[in-house]
């Protein structure tokens, strides 16, 4: 074995491990909290180039709002699609969205892009 299949069997095995751990690896994800003002909580969540942080949690049984503050115009993500309480909201026509979220019982709400390629959560606790 010469020098040049060896280094493209490092190369080979190198790509492998990172695919492996790109697809199967655990990875973390930064997690939101709300804070309670005037007996209202409220999160935000920064849309740019996909949504940060993609999972806040709110507490149970305090009225909620998760603000949506658009710094991306792409199409993709102009708009926000929560399935499960059947709103879907467009970020363009203002700089910050607020969408009221039903914090009577425990429960994780999904959302997605309008293309449904990014994806966040917002989790009752």
């Amino acid at each position: 074995m010469n020098i040049s299949q060896l280094l493209v069997l490092i190369v080979g095995l190198l790509a492998i491990a990172f695919i492996l751990w790109w697809f199967l690896g655990k990875h973390t994800e930064a997690v939101g909290q709300s804070t309670v003002v005037n007996d209202v909580q409220n999160a935000t969540i920064v849309v740019d180039g996909g949504y940060s942080p993609a999972t806040v949690v709110l507490k149970k049984d305090v009225p909620a709002e998760v603000n949506f503050e658009m710094h991306d115009s792409t199409a993709c993500l102009s708009h926000v699609v929560f399935e499960q309480l059947g709103v879907n909201k467009d970020l363009t026509k203002q700089k910050v969205t607020s969408i009221k979220i039903p914090t009577d019982k425990k429960e994780t709400f999904n959302f997605a892009c309008g293309m449904d390629m990014f994806h966040g959560k917002v989790v009752v606790k």
